[in-house]
């Protein structure tokens, strides 16, 4: 799951890494996960387009040190980082430093977190359907679409699946910039009702 972080989620992170200790195999992607997304929304390892840095690989800030030393709790780094690099989420540049390969981790094992995910897509996806089928509903319909055909050879297959992969992403990591600009912020005056907005295929929105 892809999603920009306000400074409250950040914080959230933050204290999860202060919660007791769990098996260590099982919150390593988890983990990974929470590197990747810092790596790419924290203002300290992100340059000023809002892109993530070039870090290099020690310092007290903005450094693959700090980053791990903030989102990585009590994980060993040096592990952390072998494993990303092994799964191709990172690579060392000619002059050492660090960079970021891929914003997300899809978790390779079905663990307690991607049931919640699955249940928050599902959850999201029916209340869509639901709201578009209430013809008492007080605003219009919600995007929801499929693009689908039943007479693609099974050999355009991977090629489908690598588009979407690669189109999807690109999509959603725009989607997620505007997200994060346009988000509330206390801080420097901008106030309102807050809701959960965000798209997968479909729009989402839940004011809960």
């Amino acid at each position: 799951m892809m999603t920009g972080l306000s400074r409250r989620e950040v914080a959230r992170i933050r204290d999860r890494l202060l919660e007791e200790i769990e098996d260590p195999a099982s919150r390593s992607g988890n983990r990974i996960s929470e590197i990747l997304t810092g790596w790419h929304v924290d203002k300290e390892f992100t340059d000023d387009t809002g892109q993530p840095k070039v870090l290099p690989p020690t310092g007290p800030s903005g450094s693959l040190s700090s980053l791990l030393k903030r989102y990585a709790g009590d994980l060993p780094h040096s592990a952390l980082r072998k494993e990303m690099q092994q799964q191709g989420l990172i690579e060392i540049t000619s002059d050492g430093n660090l960079r970021a390969l891929k914003r997300d981790y899809t978790y390779m094992a079905l663990d307690p977190e991607i049931v919640q995910q699955m249940s928050v897509s599902l959850h999201d996806h029916a209340a869509t359907l639901d709201h578009n089928l209430n013809e008492a509903r007080k605003t219009p319909p919600r995007f929801e679409g499929i693009a689908d055909n039943n007479r693609i050879s099974s050999r355009s297959a991977k090629t489908f699946m690598k588009l979407v992969e690669t189109r999807g992403l690109d999509f959603l990591e725009e989607m997620d910039g505007w997200l994060s600009t346009h988000e509330i912020d206390e801080e420097n005056g901008t106030s309102g009702h807050e809701v959960r907005l965000g798209v997968g295929v479909y729009l989402i929105y839940d004011e809960d």
